[in-house]
């Protein structure tokens, strides 16, 4: 009997559990059927949603699926499948088979949570399906709530390895001395081109200017040897930087045999000398690029063995949190691996250093000491690369005390003199660290009052601006009350006047009239 199948979908709404009918067929792989699939209809038949746990918060999405992806089993998940999954009594096989996408967290399941999981194509394809139709399973859940969900977690997520990477960006640094040592041979080879090209024209020049970009330069500027003249003696001089080679250049174009060019030739040769010019400018910009960068990142270990050694370090051991985690032997043969698995095949001699060869206390040592230097130099860059990758400090401080350690190694190898027990050196070191830390915070600090005392007088003066706004409006409303009111007085007084005018040109009328009646009352009589 065909055991029946259950199938767990992650998404970045929530967990959830299907059981699918009539696995066979669904697992067929027609182009009719698969076409069929895409239906939501018919798909619905054959594919129940038995349980769907939403996530609360973004955050939950987040914290489960960044568990999942790194396979681990979260609590929400373990307590989702062990409710909704038939239950298996003891000393009994279960009847069933979970369908899980990745098969390694199918082999976790199974390990921790002692269930059935499995992965395979079909189970794939069915999860597929089930992705393509998973908003009409699922009640009141929009397509565009799924999409925002997805859209918020992937932003959470990528910001998480993001933040992972950017404490420690080596990635910048592996990638730079990567592109620097492909550029040191690409220019190589470019120059020497340009060597065997020109010459057939000028010969006697490779043997003037051995520096492949002088020597690029010079064909930029000189071109057809039969136009170089003693006026460009001082362009020529600025280029080659010495006065008598100037004029060895210009004598040896007088009486060069070297065959004609015709203009065409000559054109391609000086644009692919200017190429490689440029080519040559912008590897000294990324040269001081990774000297900055390695003084960012690496300060000790670059204090300890240069900038470009350390890169190479990094770069080959992938990160500096890997070179942190190798033991000191391991970083004393970085780069010599196949010198040392062909020295264990044969049974001979183990190789004394890989990529530490390069440095210049290697090149300074004896011969008979270089083995033992090399070990206490992989010892320090051991510890350098640890101080780098795990410190909140950023400081050379101990690279420059492990830079001296090594350089009183060698003179003991060398005279025999007694040097500082480590113990001491480093305690000297984290004493001028902690004066340096002390130091930053107090700066900080006085730098933080005078951002608040600033803060509070503009904050003063703002006040002090509105309180002297507010006193000005005051002034200004008392100054139109007092105008009102004395308007209002200038108006009573005048009205008063008016009346009093009025009152009396009415007396001196009435009088005037009672004046003439008496006057008539005297006629008549």
């Amino acid at each position: 009997m065909p055991k029946s199948l259950f199938i767990l979908y992650e998404s970045a709404a929530g967990f959830s559990l299907f059981f699918v009918e009539g696995f066979e067929s669904i697992a067929s792989n027609t182009e009719e059927f698969q076409e069929a699939l895409s239906e939501f209809v018919r798909f619905s038949k054959l594919v129940k949603l038995v349980a769907f746990s939403p996530f609360i918060t973004a955050e939950a999405a987040f914290e489960n699926l960044s568990k999942l992806s790194e396979y681990e089993i979260t609590s929400n998940l373990s307590n989702f499948l062990n409710s909704h999954l038939p239950k298996v009594k003891e000393g009994k096989k279960p009847k069933y088979e979970l369908g899980v996408f990745d098969h390694k967290l199918a082999a976790v399941i199974h390990e921790q949570l002692k269930l059935p999981a499995t992965s395979s194509e079909k189970v794939t394809e069915i999860i597929r399906n089930i992705r393509l139709h998973f908003e009409r399973f699922v009640d009141h859940l929009r397509t565009s709530d799924v999409i925002k969900a997805q859209l918020g977690l992937a932003h959470a997520y990528s910001r998480s390895k993001v933040k992972f990477n950017v404490n420690r960006a080596d990635t910048m640094i592996v990638q730079s001395i990567t592109l620097l040592d492909q550029l040191d041979k690409d220019i190589n080879t470019f120059a020497m081109r340009v060597k065997e090209w020109y010459s057939w024209h000028f010969p006697e020049l490779v043997k003037i200017v051995s520096d492949n970009i002088v020597y690029a330069r010079c064909v930029q500027l000189i071109g057809d040897k039969s136009t170089l003249s003693e006026e460009s003696l001082t362009s020529l001089e600025k280029i080659v930087g010495d006065e008598q080679v100037s004029k060895n250049i210009l004598d040896a174009a007088r009486t060069s045999m070297g065959t004609g060019i015709e203009e065409i030739d000559l054109i391609n040769i000086r644009s692919f000398a200017a190429r490689v010019v440029k080519l040559a400018e912008y590897r000294k910009h990324l040269h001081d690029y990774l000297i900055r960068r390695m003084n960012t990142i690496a300060p000790n270990l670059s204090a300890l063995l240069g900038e470009q050694v350390s890169a190479r370090l990094i770069a080959h051991a992938g990160s500096l949190t890997n070179l942190a985690k190798y033991p000191a032997s391991t970083v004393q043969i970085l780069g010599a691996e196949k010198a040392l698995f062909r020295a264990l095949k044969t049974k001979g001699k183990t190789p004394k250093y890989g990529l530490l060869f390069h440095s210049s206390f290697i090149g300074k040592a004896k011969q008979k000491n270089k083995g033992r230097i090399s070990r206490y130099l992989a010892n320090k860059c051991s510890i350098a690369s640890r101080i780098d990758c795990f410190s909140d400090v950023t400081s050379d401080i101990f690279g420059r005390t492990l830079r001296e350690q090594v350089e009183e190694r060698l003179k003991f190898y060398e005279t025999g003199s007694c040097s500082q027990k480590n113990v001491d050196v480093m305690r000297k070191a984290m004493d001028e660290l902690d004066t340096i830390v002390k130091k930053t915070h107090e700066d900080e600090e006085r730098v933080d009052e005078k951002v608040e005392k600033d803060d509070r007088m503009e904050e003063e003066n703002a006040q002090h601006g509105t309180h002297e706004h507010k006193k000005d409006k005051s002034k200004k409303k008392d100054k139109e009350k007092k105008k009102k009111h004395k308007r209002k007085k200038d108006k009573v007084e005048s009205d008063d006047e008016l009346s009093k005018e009025r009152k009396h040109h009415k007396k001196k009328k009435i009088d005037k009239k009672s004046k003439e009646k008496n006057q008539q009352n005297k006629m008549q009589i």
